[in-house]
Parts: C-alpha cells; sequence; structure tokens
C-alpha cells in the first residue's frame, strides 16, 4: 500500500498514472458524500470533476498536511458548501428582479427606450464569441440552469459561469 506522501509526490511530479488511480478509486464515494450536502447528482458530480481537474493544474503546489482521503472529503464539503452560498445568492437575486417586474403602461418614450435597449443587446451579443453568445441566450432567454447548459455542450459548469461572468461584463460596458 502506497502511503498518502508518496501518492501526492507522485501526482506533484506529473504521475498520471497515480492521479487517474487516485480518480477511480476516489470518485464514486466523493460523488455520493456530495450528493448527501447538494441532494441533485449532476451538481455533486459536477463538483468532484471540478475538483479533480484543480488538483491536476495545481499538482505542483500539492501540499496536504492530513490525509489525502480527509482532504478530498474536506475539499468536497467545501465545495458544496460555496455551491450552496452562491445559489442562494442567485436565487435571491431572481425573486429580487421578479418583484420588481410590475406590468404597467408603457408610453411612447418607454416604447422607445425599449427599442434602443432590444437594438443594443443584439449588438453586444453579435459581438460576443460564438460560446459565449450561445450560453448568454441559453441562460437568459431559454431560461435553462448553467448545470443544464454545461450538459448541453458537454462542458464544465465553471467553464458556463465564466462565460457569464464575460458576456455580463461586456453588457456592463455597452449599456453604462
Amino acid at each position: 500500500m502506497i502511503r498518502d506522501d508518496e501518492v501526492t509526490g507522485r501526482i506533484r511530479q506529473g504521475d498520471a498514472g497515480q492521479f487517474e488511480s487516485l480518480f477511480r478509486s476516489s470518485y464514486v464515494s466523493l460523488v455520493r458524500y456530495a450528493k448527501i450536502i447538494i441532494k441533485d447528482h449532476d451538481t455533486a458530480e459536477e463538483i468532484v470533476q471540478d475538483l479533480f481537474v484543480r488538483l491536476w493544474q495545481d499538482r505542483q503546489t500539492l501540499t496536504i498536511k492530513s490525509s489525502l482521503n480527509g482532504y478530498l472529503f474536506r475539499a468536497v464539503h467545501n465545495r458544496c458548501l460555496h455551491w450552496i452560498s452562491h445559489s442562494r445568492v442567485i436565487e435571491k437575486h431572481a425573486m429580487e428582479m421578479a418583484a420588481e417586474e410590475q406590468p404597467k403602461a408603457e408610453s411612447p418614450l418607454e416604447v422607445m427606450q425599449y427599442g434602443e435597449l432590444q437594438k443594443k443587446i443584439a449588438e453586444v451579443l453579435e459581438k460576443l464569441p460564438e460560446r459565449c453568445g450561445r450560453i448568454f441566450n441559453m441562460n437568459r432567454f431559454e431560461g435553462l440552469k448553467y448545470t443544464e447548459i454545461a450538459e448541453k455542450l458537454s462542458i464544465s459548469v465553471k467553464t458556463v459561469e465564466a462565460e457569464m461572468g464575460r458576456a455580463l461584463k461586456e453588457f456592463r460596458k455597452a449599456l453604462r
């Protein structure tokens, strides 16, 4: 049996076989654990996959002071808590936006401003990179969640979040 510090040392040196072995031996139990916290299988898988991607990307600076297994479970736990916190912020924002949207009579000026806004939105969407614009459309106009978009496009939720951030940044610049 290989000790934890040997495993982390090999991974730190770029041993893909050792990393894959760790992934295969830990993946199912980490997803089960995440699912207990998150209550959604797809999101639990995404969290664990993202952990391993990050672990491989940062392998050269990998320092684990506890057991490797303990480290992985703690990392999944923290990522789940972060996901829950992030989801609550999104829900709160959506509820605030829905509360602000009250039907009212539109004046000719409002109709004109709405038309100008639609035109500006179309211009910004046209300038966005293809994937970024597609993700924005899927989220804002088709009402798909980040996990649904990630699944449809075969990309990670983090990639969807990054592309949405990029799109929103461009919209903020254009609509100032």
